[in-house]
């Protein structure tokens, strides 16, 4: 086994641990990729996964500046040594990767590479994946190659445990999509259910002020009053769903950005003051993440629609390497100990078991007349 820095049974198990430890594609890439660099003491190296129209879905560097990465261009196609290893699913070791007669160049600001050792992933018999690396810090033999035939089998491990840390994450984020899908559905058939009762009590209510309105003009005034009271409630009601609605925010700006988005809306559609805040925050697994969001989601609807308060604050915070979330509103407030008794009620049942699938704890603090604050924390990933 090659001398790196990082050589031994001690270095490839870090590597496998941390693997192993994300969830999301795109991180999982990224570890297997700065993993197999350190690990064989190389210069670059890369990692593509495939798609079917002859490009990559995903291709993962490491070892080139962000700066150069934007220069070199567009990801490669499947052209060249790729395409062979892709196609033959054969590990690929080569002295000098430019002179050998599948070369098809690179892009001008591409790094200068030569000696060259590459590994395609596999899942059963699929190729999900090319590993590969370059420029192994080291001397050359003359003629030869950088990477030896020791380091060809430890890529091999690495490769081996890559495919299952890619399927794995390949079927959570599978599984995360079903559940987003679930909710959707779900949520849409409340907004449905909740609207069309508003909808149908409006329609009745301008249809009695309607008839009133010749013979009893005080009564239809009474109607027409309650008229916008009904469509204020429905339009919250859409609101709500709305906001609801969209996960995709959390995946593209990260939960502070898309707290601070949410709760700037409902500052605007409410009479209630509104205000987010957030300190020392760091990133968190994409489900303690999510879990924070919809909890906050549900805390601000309670407050708002429930409350009857002046003032809603939410705040976002480090504690240990995890986070908490506090909602806190100035409302009418409530026993939770009666709540708890009476069962489901403000969606309390449904925050905690939503902190308790991803380790963290809600804890609920009111009183009548003393206003509402909802506490979760969760731990770090």
């Amino acid at each position: 086994m090659s001398q790196g820095p990082r050589s031994g049974l001690a270095a490839v198990s870090t590597a496998l641990l941390a693997m192993s430890r994300h969830l999301e594609v795109r991180d999982v890439l990224k570890t297997i990729v700065a993993s197999a660099r350190e690990l064989l003491d190389a210069q670059y190296a890369a990692l593509g996964v495939p798609d079917d129209h002859g490009g990559f879905a995903q291709f993962v560097v490491d070892g080139v500046s962000d700066a150069q990465w934007k220069a070199i261009g567009p990801l490669p196609r499947q052209h060249g040594i790729l395409a062979a290893m892709l196609r033959e699913a054969k590990a690929e070791r080569l002295a000098d990767v430019r002179t050998d007669p599948r070369f098809e160049g690179w892009p001008s600001a591409h790094p200068d590479m030569s000696d060259f050792l590459g590994l395609p992933i596999r899942d059963g018999d699929e190729v999900i994946g090319a590993l590969f690396l370059a420029n192994k810090n080291c001397e050359k033999p003359e003629g030869g190659c950088g990477f030896t035939a020791e380091d060809e089998e430890l890529l091999s491990i690495l490769a081996q445990h890559a495919a299952i840390a890619l399927t794995n994450a390949r079927l959570y984020e599978r599984s995360r999509e079903l559940t987003i899908s679930e909710e959707r559905s779900r949520l849409a058939h409340e907004l449905h259910d909740a609207v069309s009762q508003k909808l149908f009590s409006l329609r009745l209510t301008a249809q009695a002020a309607a008839a009133l309105v010749d013979r009893d003009p005080s009564r239809a005034k009474g109607e027409l009053q309650q008229v916008a009271v009904l469509a204020a409630e429905a339009a919250d009601e859409l609101r709500a769903a709305v906001v609801e609605l969209r996960p995709t925010a959390l995946d593209e700006d990260g939960l502070i950005a898309t707290l601070r988005t949410q709760v700037q809306v409902l500052d605007r559609a409410h009479t209630a003051r509104v205000t987010f805040a957030a300190s020392g925050f760091r990133a968190l697994p994409a489900a303690q993440e999510e879990a924070l969001l919809r909890v906050a989601q549900e805390a601000l609807h309670n407050a708002l629609r429930h409350s009857a308060a002046e003032h809603v604050d939410v705040t976002v915070n480090r504690r240990g390497g995890g986070a908490v979330l506090r909602v806190t509103d100035d409302g009418r407030g409530f026993d939770p100990h009666l709540t708890r008794r009476a069962g489901r009620h403000l969606g309390l049942v449904s925050m905690r078991d939503r902190a308790g699938g991803v380790g963290g704890t809600l804890t609920v603090e009111s009183a009548p007349g003393k206003g509402t604050t909802i506490e979760m924390e969760v731990p770090g990933g």
